[in-house]
């Protein structure tokens, strides 16, 4: 049976603490690593830890952790969405578990969930030491989704100057601007939508995700181009996707350009029904392992 170990590791801004799942504490030989990121704001227990139990019951190691700043991580400011931030996390957390012992040290996947996969997909693009990529319901944006996304040019800039003044008040007395980021009734949310998987306690709505969106990252995140990453993406990858979640045009340019072998599954199911529903957790995880077992 799988067990889950408490485990904690270093980053460049304090201590980060994960789950590192195994899949047999009797097993002798050392399965192959993969890296867990959950999509944007995530804390680990919402979908990351799903996966990763998912991926030891399928025979891997799985790490889901908390970025800098979220959940049990240390960090400051809480709860800022840096994607450049998260690409340094997993790189420390490379580091960490493939000189685990109970962690084959020569292979390691990663794994996105939604807009995880931006991350995942920039840690594959930079560092050689990523063997596989996986990703599932991936949100990969870039200018032109987040203008379709986020009210056009207008829309955008509003957000940036939102975020150039939060930026300046955290500089000058330290307090962060907060906005939910799932709210039914505030417009100002960063999904300004009653999202069942956030908000009903019974999935994602957790004591430990506080729902809450530094207004000062928007500038960041509205800049990363997550499409333009493919050409430099080498190492094998799978999506997982379907045409009712969210921007499957943005999955099928990043797929167009990716550099290496690939592969895409295309099923059915909302974007929210890939983090905790089935059949569409089981299916993904079933198609990842088999990517991962070709592949690692």
């Amino acid at each position: 049976m799988p067990v889950r170990e408490q485990v904690s590791f270093v980053g460049d801004m304090g201590k980060l603490s994960g789950h590192l799942h195994l899949p047999d504490a009797e097993e002798t030989t050392p399965p192959p690593a993969v890296l867990i990121a959950g999509t944007w704001t995530s804390v680990k227990e919402q979908m990351a830890d799903r996966y990763a139990r998912e991926l030891a019951e399928r025979g891997f190691a799985a790490l889901s952790f908390d970025f800098t700043g979220y959940g049990e991580s240390d960090g400051a400011p809480r709860d800022c969405e840096s994607p450049a931030q998260k690409v340094r996390d997993l790189r420390a957390a490379a580091d960490f578990v493939l000189t685990h012992p109970a962690v084959s040290g020569e292979d390691l996947g990663a794994l996105g969930v939604c807009a995880g996969a931006m991350y995942a997909a920039a840690f594959a693009a930079e560092d050689p030491r990523v063997r596989s990529l996986a990703l599932v319901a991936p949100w990969l944006h870039d200018r032109r989704i987040c203008e379709e996304n986020y009210g056009g040019p207008a829309g955008i800039e509003a957000k940036k100057a939102a975020a150039a003044d939060a930026a300046r008040r955290y500089a000058e007395t330290g307090e962060v601007s907060y906005v939910p980021v799932v709210s039914g009734s505030d417009p100002d949310a960063a999904m300004p939508f009653a999202i069942d998987f956030y908000l009903n306690p019974e999935r994602g709505a957790i004591p430990g995700w506080p729902n809450r969106y530094a207004v000062m990252a928007w500038a960041e995140w509205l800049d990363h181009d997550a499409v333009a990453l493919a050409p430099r993406i080498t190492a094998p990858t799978l999506l997982v996707h379907s045409e009712d979640a969210a921007i499957p045009d943005g999955a099928r340019r990043f797929h167009a350009g990716l550099a290496g072998s690939s592969e895409f599954v295309w099923t059915e199911g909302g974007q929210f029904d890939f983090y905790d529903q089935s059949p569409q957790v089981r299916l993904a995880a079933d198609a990842v392992a088999e990517h991962f077992a070709r592949t690692l």
